[in-house]
């Protein structure tokens, strides 16, 4: 098996995971998370499903809708008046990225791989995450799900990363943090790294890509 692309999630792989993210956001904003969790649960079943992030990233509504939406559940069942108008800047502001897994992919793509990103992303965080990862001389192809209109872990969206690459599943390697998302991957025909650690992923990626192409990377 030779490995010609690896592509690697966003949030939770070259970020904390959410319950990090999250907490972080809750202790900034001075909101209590239980209340905070409870009124977005609501507001997402609303859409029909338990994905929090479903609504935003197709997207189904905009950040400003679904944050006064959220706003009044706060209000309304909970008295809380919460000030999450700025939520997209106060969520990536001080949000850390991956710096270690950041350098690997760096490597990986000087070596002669194609390195791309696949991410479920809101429009609105669009200009954020872009100020914490620059994707220019990292990424070769960037997939996002709002420009896209579906998102991971839906076949469609590694079957376009086919499509506009030219590489074939059996040689793309997917990392993600979300079973359900890997599990979508590998549906797909591709191979997948289930994203827990930098060090495991790094070392689980070295396993796959041989000694050819990590001698050339290390």
């Amino acid at each position: 098996m030779t490995v010609k692309a690896v592509w690697t999630d966003f949030g939770g792989v070259l970020t904390p995971p959410l319950s990090v993210t999250f907490n972080a956001f809750c202790t900034k904003t001075g909101l209590d998370p239980a209340p905070l969790m409870a009124a977005t649960m609501k507001v997402t079943a609303r859409y029909g499903t338990d994905d929090i992030m479903l609504p935003l990233d197709t997207p189904l509504v905009s950040e400003d809708e679904w944050l006064a939406q959220v706003r009044a559940v706060l209000r309304e069942e909970h008295g809380v008046e919460a000030d999450i108008d700025n939520f997209a800047a106060a969520w990536f502001g001080d949000r850390p990225a991956n710096q270690d897994w950041l350098d690997r992919l760096r490597e990986l793509r000087e070596s002669g791989l194609f390195v791309g990103l696949i991410s479920n992303m809101p429009p609105a965080w669009d200009q954020h995450w872009r100020r914490m990862v620059d994707p220019v001389g990292l990424f070769d192809e960037v997939l996002l799900s709002f420009e896209v209109g579906f998102r991971k872990p839906d076949r469609r969206m590694f079957d376009l990363a086919v499509q506009r690459t030219g590489i074939a599943a059996e040689h793309s390697v997917f990392v993600d943090d979300l079973p359900k998302n890997c599990d979508g991957a590998r549906a797909a025909g591709w191979h997948v790294i289930q994203f827990t650690d930098t060090e495991s992923a790094v070392e689980r990626l070295a396993a796959l890509l041989g000694p050819d192409i990590e001698g050339e990377a290390t």
